[in-house]
């Protein structure tokens, strides 16, 4: 189920994105949260530029009632809300992912960017009530620099922001400092040539 009566917000810098405060169900955020929070089966993940955990959304790993989190209205929902209004057309889901960050982790700043990887990415936030001192804003930067940061964003409950993966697309998210912060991350493939 999707919910959706604003339109997106679009911003060309540091890097084009697009926000949104509410594309998916208060419902739907709340049992997902819901499961994250108790039995989802998390799995401790370390790069160089993170530590994180980390949880692939498959349908047969899913309760039923999160289903909707990968059906296919839901994702075309999601690109048309989101991505068209970035001009990205003929985008192929690849993976859903969750993330859960804890005190003292955080994601330095980094791209996402890989010849022949994953074009587009969108992440939904599911943090309920979550204040500015517990840390983990997404921070958005003009360049590779950590003092380049240009914009923050909090990770409000039930929002959302996505944008094209290039080798300009800098972003990080600020050290935790209390709490647990959770994120669902939807990945795309844009078609060759499009």
């Amino acid at each position: 189920m999707t919910v959706a009566m604003l339109a997106a917000e679009v911003r060309a810098r540091p890097f084009a994105h697009a926000t949104h405060p509410s594309p998916l169900a208060e419902g739907l955020c709340e049992a997902a949260l819901a499961w994250m929070e108790t039995d989802a089966p998390w799995r401790l993940r370390i790069a160089s530029f993170y530590e994180q955990w980390e949880l692939h959304l498959a349908p047969n790993a899913l309760p039923v009632e999160l289903n909707p989190l990968l059906a296919t209205d839901t994702v075309d929902h999601l690109t048309r809300l989101m991505f068209q209004p970035l001009g990205a057309r003929g985008l192929r889901l690849t993976e859903v992912t969750a993330h859960k960050l804890l005190p003292g982790q955080t994601i330095r700043v980094h791209n996402d960017y890989l010849a022949d990887g994953e074009t587009h990415r969108l992440l939904v936030q599911l943090n309920r009530g979550w204040a500015d001192e517990q840390g983990g804003l997404l921070m958005l930067f003009g360049s590779a620099s950590p003092e380049d940061v240009q914009r923050m964003l909090r990770p409000t409950h039930r929002s959302a922001m996505a944008f094209g993966i290039s080798a300009h697309s800098f972003h990080a998210v600020s050290t935790i400092q209390s709490g647990e912060r959770y994120t669902l991350v939807y990945s795309f493939q844009a078609a060759r040539g499009g």
